[in-house]
């Protein structure tokens, strides 16, 4: 293959990955649209999740704030300076399964403050959203970077590759909250997606060997590695 043309593959191949990301994304959050406007979490709105101290409120509110800051975050100046990608954005906070730490006592903080005005409101806002972000990921040129949470500068595809994860491990959560036995159907790729970024986090946190152990010899797993949220 000359230069040339290995150089339209590799712009192809770009072409490919951000079309991918962009798709999944919405569709993630169009699956969160579905499930907000179910009447169960309208039913169960003030009643506790699954998620110790977590209300069925504050995780609608939270899958409303995964879809909105995409929308905040675009309509702010790019950043300059060097950019994390998905997985380094998550090691960049204190992640821990202590549900009295700061971190997570601001998640939950936030999401019931985007709750405030009612299911109603919730389920009509990430209508809204969804719908114009569908028209504007399409214009965005690939390379875009957005200044996220923390003043971290990303690329917007590796952002999306955030919200992706945060959509679909909450929608799970959010249907079992309301009593439904499965999640919400997604594409496979949504999920794919990820399971992708859980895993970069996993390597990036404790290494590829402790990884490798996880998924397939369990009784060496000492650290728990796909753990990672």
């Amino acid at each position: 293959m000359l230069p040339t043309e290995l150089d339209g593959a590799k712009d192809t191949l770009r072409q490919w990955v951000l079309l991918e990301i962009r798709s999944a994304f919405l569709d993630a959050a169009q699956g969160a649209v579905r499930l907000l406007g179910e009447s169960s979490v309208v039913q169960r709105w003030d009643d506790e999740s699954v998620l110790a101290e977590f209300s069925v409120a504050a995780l609608a509110g939270h899958l409303l704030r995964s879809i909105k800051t995409v929308d905040l975050y675009l309509n702010a100046p790019a950043p300059d300076g060097e950019r994390v990608t998905a997985a380094q954005y998550y090691l960049s906070f204190d992640i821990t399964p202590d549900i009295s730490s700061p971190l997570n006592r601001d998640v939950r903080k936030r999401g019931a403050e985007m709750a405030a005005a009612g299911p109603v409101a919730v389920a009509e806002e990430a209508r809204r959203l969804v719908g114009r972000l569908s028209e504007r990921l399409e214009r965005e040129e690939s390379g875009r970077g957005v200044a996220v949470l923390g003043g971290l500068a990303m690329s917007l595809d590796d952002y999306l590759c955030t919200r992706v994860v945060e959509l679909v491990v909450h929608l799970d959560d959010l249907a079992l909250s309301v009593g439904k036995d499965a999640s919400v159907s997604l594409d496979p790729s949504t999920t794919g997606w990820a399971i992708s970024t859980l895993v970069d986090i996993a390597r990036l946190r404790h290494g590829d060997v402790a990884v490798v152990r996880s998924l397939s010899r369990r009784e060496r797993d000492v650290v728990n590695a796909l753990r990672v949220l």
